[in-house]
């Protein structure tokens, strides 16, 4: 992604950021392609980041219509009906994002997600994820790693007022300054579907509760064949009993995955649009170090919950 040196254009508009980061970091976002697939409010953000921090492209996947409920998070959907009619979500999206750097390509890219083959992902440096099937997600990560060139993927997931990102960089190196002194650093990552393969006794005992939650969530939509979000109150009883079984089969005591967090992320599946800037924000932020190689990448779970404020770190590596 070294590319050639940025063109005079480039510095001039990024001025600030080079001042930041410096221009090899620059010079590595400009060079560099990512793909987009679902959109929700918290990609919006995501999104509108990465094209402001300078990417080379930007592809969005998602051939769904707008709904009421993508109204009231995503703020790139125009509100006048009569620009909607007949676009997709990304048609809408890939309109607005433009205005926001006309340097950065946004384009879309139709057809269904889990048929695109390696080829497809291999035009690309960042894989990102939403409003996925637990299979999908597993799926596509798989192509990204079997691929010849480094393809890091990142999975991200808003309910109510809770968010998970997912990070799976395989093998990375990079560099962090401590005093005046530029240090080099590698990390090794699991995949996603290793990740959660963990047992969950292996995990550290004050570990996220809200980790287990969307584990239980993510199985339970799965089992049912649900498409991710197509829950109700309804279904609190049965994700309960699922919730019992896994805590049994994986020797964990019920109490870490509380019934109230459950019924929260039942109840109500939609993205709490407040939320969806902080998650969309941090994503954008790591995003940026995998591409620039500047500062400590996350591993390999965030978790967010507004009830508490607070944003937590998991590196679920089956190391006890």
């Amino acid at each position: 992604m070294d590319g050639e040196e940025l063109t005079e254009q480039e510095t001039a508009l990024y001025d600030r950021q080079i001042r930041v980061w410096g221009a090899g970091a620059q010079r590595r976002l400009s060079k560099a392609h990512i793909l987009v697939c679902g959109i929700t409010g918290t990609i919006a953000e995501f999104c509108k980041n990465i094209v402001l921090a300078g990417v080379g492209s930007l592809t969005l996947v998602d051939d769904r219509a707008v709904t009421e409920e993508a109204l009231s998070a995503n703020f790139l959907i125009p509100s006048d009906e009569n620009v909607c009619a007949g676009k997709t979500l990304t048609e809408l999206c890939r309109d607005s994002l433009k205005d926001f750097n006309p340097m950065v390509r946004v384009s879309v890219e139709k057809g269904d997600l889990s048929s695109f083959g390696a080829e497809f992902y291999s035009k690309f440096d960042v894989v990102v994820v939403s409003c996925c099937s637990f299979t999908t997600k597993k799926l596509i990560n798989e192509k990204c790693r079997k691929l010849s060139k480094r393809v890091v993927f990142y999975t991200v997931d808003c309910r109510d007022s809770c968010g998970e990102i997912f990070v799976d960089l395989q093998h990375h190196k990079y560099s962090k300054q401590k005093r005046e002194e530029a240090i080099e650093c590698e990390l090794h990552y699991l995949s996603f579907e290793e990740s959660i393969s963990v047992p969950w006794k292996a995990l550290p005992r004050k570990f996220s509760k809200l980790y287990f939650a969307m584990r239980v969530i993510e199985r339970f939509e799965e089992a049912e064949q649900r498409k991710p979000g197509e829950l109700s109150i309804a279904d609190l009883p049965a994700v309960v009993k699922l919730k019992k079984e896994l805590c049994e089969a994986q020797s964990l005591n019920e109490s870490h995955i509380p019934n109230v967090l459950l019924e929260r992320l039942v109840t109500d599946t939609r993205e709490f649009p407040p939320v969806c800037p902080i998650i969309g924000g941090i994503l954008g932020q790591e995003v940026i170090k995998a591409i620039s190689g500047k500062g400590d990448p996350l591993k390999n779970f965030f978790f967010f919950d507004a009830m508490d404020g607070k944003g937590i770190i998991e590196d679920v590596s089956g190391k006890t």
